[in-house]
């Protein structure tokens, strides 16, 4: 696949969300016309907790729609939920999904050169957002968790322009892959040891790779996940 399309553009401003009130904003809306994509993101975007969203390997978050009947079929009772921005995405992209995109894969999107920096791995807020009790786990395992881009070259973007491929180092390497690592193959020794060894790997995966190998140990998923 070498081209997909932006079907939505959306932002978010962070307000208090879940029982506890933490704050967040994936709730994000659709805007019309251009945006700014900078190296920190699009311009108007927030992100409630910079340590774990946002930054340089997450600058732009993009979300297939491809998945939104999967998870109708699934889950008929949040029907209403499933659409564009619903995961919390600030592109909703068709065309594509993870099989279909690798590692520091570069695109060409408006004026913008982005590249893929990682897949989602998502987190306690979904179950809430789609009042779903394990509907984080259910991302996860299913492998349609969507993924994020750093921008290389910042520049505008707009809903209904169509991503094109620049570059693709890595084909080995599809985001499909990369979940099935992290999630089921957890302790293939040999793949691990390839991960870690990719050039533009964000450091939090690779020290979560590098961990595995030296302690033969998966992470503890449950805070992430159950919040």
């Amino acid at each position: 696949m070498d081209r997909f399309q932006i079907v939505a553009l959306h932002l978010g401003r962070v307000q208090p969300y879940g029982a506890q009130g933490r704050p967040s904003a994936i709730d994000k809306l659709p805007v019309a016309g251009s945006v700014l994509a900078g190296h920190e993101g699009l311009e108007g975007d927030e992100q409630g907790d910079r340590v774990n969203h946002g930054g340089l390997d997450k600058a732009i978050h993009a979300y297939p729609m491809v998945h939104h009947p999967k998870w109708t079929a699934e889950l008929p009772q949040a029907t209403r939920a499933f659409g564009p921005g619903a995961f919390g995405e600030n592109l909703s992209v068709s065309d594509i999904d993870e099989t279909g995109l690798c590692l520091q894969d570069r695109w060409r999107i408006g004026a913008a050169e982005v590249e893929v920096s990682q897949s989602r791995q998502p987190c306690w807020k979904l179950n809430h957002r789609f009042s779903v009790p394990d509907m984080a786990i259910r991302v996860q395992n299913s492998g349609r968790t969507g993924w994020y881009f750093r921008v290389i070259v910042p520049g505008r973007i707009a809903a209904g322009e169509q991503a094109r491929l620049i570059a693709r180092p890595n084909p080995g390497w599809t985001l499909a892959r990369v979940n099935h690592l992290l999630y089921h193959d957890r302790l293939n020794h040999t793949a691990l040891a390839e991960l870690v060894a990719l050039p533009g790997l964000p450091e939090r995966w690779r020290q979560i790779a590098q961990a595995r190998l030296d302690n033969r140990q998966v992470e503890d998923w449950a805070r992430r996940l159950q919040g």
